[in-house]
């Protein structure tokens, strides 16, 4: 199995610096399918550098060739127990990894908006391997997500305005869609949920303008090679824009 493949790897270049490994996202609410990316967690007692960021990154490298339709599904983070308490940006700057062929281990910034992953994990994470996650992750509160989600909003989705080729790809349009369900549901209620309920309840709620848009999205998630209509291409613009107008709801 691909996760414990991963974990024995984990363990085996870590050492006694394994705190824990934790699974978040879809895998953690009951919407996991093969359509998803697989969101992990892994907490070391130091910050992961060095020679052991490359020997991580070379055993992503190689686990990326496994003969398996998950094998470059993994999305994750490697992150102290420090940095992961709270949100500090002095000690932001942490390796991940996303999903698609050709993706590597790199150093990110886990900003303001990591706290979306933050929450997830505290209140719903599954555990691998080490102590709860209640335990190394302080409460993160409705605000601080609503505060995370416009980061998100304001940075991200506002970015795609200005580079819409990047939506060519239906997977890619269709993610945008749903993830922005996502956030206008954060900023509705202070609480994260998966992408089917935000779904769901944007296309309840936000009016006959954009329900079509969002199932249309929610079938394209699984064809994600194709290539994007036009008229969902300039409806998720919209939709963006029309996101961008709620400070808060």
């Amino acid at each position: 199995m691909l996760l414990e493949e991963l974990l024995e790897s984990v363990l085996a270049i870590l050492g006694d610096h394994f705190v824990g490994m934790y699974l978040d996202g879809s895998l953690t609410s009951g919407d996991f399918d093969r359509d998803s990316d697989i969101d992990f967690v892994v907490v070391a007692d130091i910050e992961v550098s060095g020679s052991l960021f490359s020997a991580l990154q070379a055993m992503h490298d190689r686990i990326a060739t496994i003969d398996a339709w998950c094998a470059i599904q993994l999305e994750g983070s490697y992150i102290s127990q420090r940095a992961l308490r709270r949100y500090d940006p002095a000690h932001a700057l942490h390796p991940n990894i996303e999903r698609g062929k050709g993706e590597r281990l790199k150093m990110v910034e886990h900003d303001e908006a990591w706290a979306v992953h933050r929450h997830v994990l505290r209140e719903r994470g599954i555990t691998l391997a080490g102590p709860a996650p209640q335990t190394l992750i302080d409460p993160v509160a409705p605000d601080e997500l609503r505060r995370a989600m416009l980061k998100t909003l304001h940075g991200w989705a506002a970015q795609i305005l200005d580079t819409p080729a990047q939506m060519k790809d239906r997977g890619y349009q269709s993610y945008t869609v749903l993830t922005l369900c996502r956030v206008l549901y954060t900023l509705q209620y202070g609480t994260v949920v998966s992408k089917p309920v935000a779904a769901r309840w944007a296309q309840e709620t936000l009016g006959n303008r954009w329900a079509t848009l969002i199932e249309r999205a929610w079938i394209g998630r699984c064809n994600p090679g194709l290539e994007a209509s036009p008229d969902d291409v300039s409806g998720t613009l919209e939709f963006i824009r029309h996101a961008l107008e709620q400070r808060s709801m």
